[in-house]
């Protein structure tokens, strides 16, 4: 076992393709596909199968995938400690986030950036999409999470990554009629009364939503979450929400609102990641806590 295979495999899981992590790590197909089966073969499982999807993990291969992203970034720690002493790091972060990431994926990264680099201040705001993106290009901050748009804006000046993609899904009371469903269509949805979260992303999609398939009942709408989901929990109203960070959403575990995923509506998901200035330098900071976040929000994935 070596440090190339573990990097193949966790390209090839996130490529969900070895063409493509060929193409991404400039590596032949032929020689990522041996290094794989080697692999394999010394470890006596099958990491990888085969189907329309594309190369998908195996549920043995999961957990080698999610060791492997361990190992490596454990190495990188190594790394980063032997450059401290000679590398000074940047002693100020800049960042931006919406709402969502800024609930769900920015703690946890953050908790992992502040082990490696502790005297790092770290200076966020919660924002709106747009704000976000105004904010990189006019070099306020050094990164912005976000929900990205469909038509990225000032691409020759901005560099977006996809971390994950959101699926929205309906939220309701653990003693609602709809709690026991698996899934649920907008049509099944008119008549209810419904609590929206006041952001941009959100108010895109209610729009769209109502032009579909009809208007539902507004009781209010809110930039407080925990309002919005205290609400559903009474039974109040119904509400629209992103799956990310449910899994570890005190609401969601205890049970006190139950996730239904919405399905035949087209516009039902979005992708989260970052965006930074392709014309300002990237200090070691901001690159150190994008690693952080890829990090993270791998092992969501696993």
């Amino acid at each position: 076992m070596n440090i190339e295979q573990l990097e193949y495999i966790i390209k090839v899981a996130e490529k969900r393709s070895i063409s493509n992590a060929s193409k991404s790590l400039h590596i032949s197909q032929a020689g990522i596909s041996m290094a794989i089966t080697n692999l394999e073969k010394e470890l006596g499982i099958k990491i990888f199968k085969r189907s329309r999807m594309g190369t998908i993990p195996t549920e043995e291969g999961k957990e080698i995938i999610q060791k492997a992203y361990e190992v490596l970034s454990k190495l990188e720690e190594i790394k980063d400690k032997a450059q401290m002493h000679s590398d000074i790091i940047e002693q100020e972060l800049r960042l931006s986030s919406t709402q969502g990431l800024f609930l769900t994926i920015l703690p946890k990264s953050l908790a992992f950036f502040k082990k490696k680099c502790p005297n790092v201040n770290i200076i966020m705001e919660e924002k709106g999409g747009h704000e976000v993106i105004n904010d990189v290009l006019n070099q306020k901050i050094d990164i912005g999470l976000l929900n990205i748009p469909l038509n990225k804006p000032e691409e020759d000046e901005l560099e977006f990554q996809t971390l994950m993609e959101g699926k929205i899904i309906v939220s309701v009371s653990k003693n609602s009629p709809l709690a026991s469903r698996k899934s649920i269509t907008p049509k099944e949805l008119i008549g209810q009364s419904l609590v929206i979260y006041n952001g941009p992303q959100m108010r895109s999609f209610i729009k769209d939503f109502f032009e579909q398939h009809g208007e539902m009942k507004i009781l209010f709408y809110t930039n407080n979450t925990e309002i919005m989901k205290k609400s559903v929990a009474e039974g109040l109203a119904i509400s629209f929400y992103y799956d990310v960070g449910i899994n570890s959403d005190p609401y969601y575990l205890s049970g006190e609102l139950v996730p239904i995923p919405l399905v035949n509506f087209d516009k039902s998901s979005l992708e989260f990641g970052w965006v930074r200035s392709k014309k300002q330098r990237s200090s070691k900071a901001a690159r150190e806590f994008i690693k952080c976040l890829e990090f993270y929000t791998s092992t969501l994935k696993y």
